[in-house]
């Protein structure tokens, strides 16, 4: 068994594509329309087959039931190694996103660093 994908509701759908394409080289499909209900999503698929999808419907997300609220505790990203790691972080610093913690070994024994997407959501970078 294996996870098909993970969803993040978000505020600023063309935003979010960009950056995870971007940094984390996820290939999205077309976006994707509910005329109905307006919803608007895309995927995006990483290297090993994993998938992320996007997601933003018309209303404020904070009139949504607790099912459709935005956000995750975290989402990890495994880029390789400590270089990768640092690279990457180093370049989002540059790019102007807010680095939660720079690169480290982690108590449970992780070499990973934090940064905050475009909406604050956590992204762990890991080897």
């Amino acid at each position: 068994m294996k996870i098909n994908h993970a969803a993040l509701f978000t505020s600023d759908l063309e935003k979010m594509r960009k950056f995870y394409e971007t940094y984390f080289s996820g290939v999205s499909n077309q976006k994707y329309e509910n005329m109905k209900t307006g919803l608007q999503t895309y995927f995006l698929s990483f290297d090993d087959g994993a998938r992320l999808e996007i997601m933003a419907r018309p209303e404020p997300q904070e009139t949504q039931p607790e099912s459709l609220h935005t956000g995750w505790a975290h989402l990890a990203f495994s880029v390789g190694n400590k270089e990768k790691v640092n690279e990457l972080t180093e370049q989002l610093a540059i790019d102007g996103y807010r680095i939660i913690s720079a690169p480290r070994i982690t108590g449970d024994g992780y070499y990973e660093s934090c940064v905050a997407d475009p909406e604050g959501n956590q992204i762990e970078i890991t080897e």
